[in-house]
């Protein structure tokens, strides 16, 4: 019985120096701009137009982003930095009074997460997709990128992951969200140049939705085989979808076939209906850089 007790504290012990190893092995890296919050962002209120001036001027027609041209920007690169500045300093956490509307608070979240996925890339440039940004122990796939790297908004700094899990999933309860946010890869949503905030943003989070809905590469009906093939997005966050059901009053154990039919559009909302028995599967999901090709 001795003998086994401390076998059983020794790998104990064991366990808890690995845990303790690949802590301090993937220790958080923070990321930040060394520049000060330009005088000319307003006094209140909170302004993207900088930001939206970028994205127009570096993102394509097809969503995809110029990382090259960006990087090789010092004028863009510094423009970034400047709108990053003010993330860093301002957020609905650290300064509410900035921010009138939910809305409001919301856009921030969102084109602040986008905006610091961009400066990742550019920081790391060249690289093929975000994964190539490694943790010295990876557990997951994504993990440098998402977990490691800590960006500050409104003082705080936080992951990406954080950011997106504690704040904009957990606060707002919006699936549309997952269609706006940009991970900078293939199977993510496109890269969006138009950044509403208030009642405007109810127009983006629509049309968001249903572009990526709509979209076959996102939601295909294979009738020879009985399946919809789906987006992985919709595997990592069908508890998202699945209670948006059930706050609008229509709970089904098909979750994610019938969010899809309240988006989508003809000729896919026929398909879907066909396929109203038919089982689920989930693509793989694309990782590589979303660059202009």
């Amino acid at each position: 019985m001795g003998k086994l007790l401390i076998l059983i504290w020794t790998l104990l012990a064991l366990a808890a120096i690995a845990v303790a190893l690949v802590l301090w092995a993937n220790r958080p890296r923070r990321v930040s701009v060394e520049v000060p919050v330009s005088s000319a962002f307003p006094e209140r209120g909170y302004a993207h137009d900088s930001f939206a001036k970028l994205m127009n001027e570096h993102v394509d027609a097809d969503g995809r982003v110029d990382y090259e041209r960006w990087r090789s920007s010092a004028e863009s690169v510094a423009q970034l930095d400047n709108y990053l500045a003010a993330i860093s300093r301002y957020s609905p956490d650290s300064s509410p009074e900035r921010f009138a509307t939910r809305n409001d608070e919301l856009a921030y979240w969102m084109y602040a997460y986008n905006a610091w996925v961009i400066k990742g890339v550019l920081l790391n440039w060249p690289l093929d997709s975000v994964t190539d940004v490694k943790a010295p122990l990876e557990v997951v796939k994504g993990m440098g990128f998402f977990y490691q790297l800590r960006f500050p908004f409104g003082g705080k700094f936080m992951s990406l992951l954080t950011v997106e899990n504690s704040i904009i999933r957990k606060r707002y309860k919006d699936p549309r969200i997952h269609f706006v946010l940009n991970c900078a890869s293939e199977s993510c949503p496109v890269a969006r140049p138009e950044l509403p905030v208030g009642g405007a943003l109810e127009e983006l989070l629509a049309t968001a939705a249903s572009e990526f809905i709509n979209d076959s590469r996102n939601v295909a009906v294979d009738h020879d085989r009985h399946v919809v093939i789906l987006n992985t997005i919709f595997k990592w966050y069908r508890k998202d979808f699945s209670h948006h059901m059930l706050a609008i009053g229509r709970p089904t154990q098909n979750d994610l076939l019938a969010y899809l039919e309240t988006v989508a559009e003809e000729p896919l909302l026929g398909e879907l209906k066909r396929a109203a028995d038919y089982a689920v599967e989930f693509g793989d999901y694309d990782w590589k850089l979303n660059e202009v090709r």
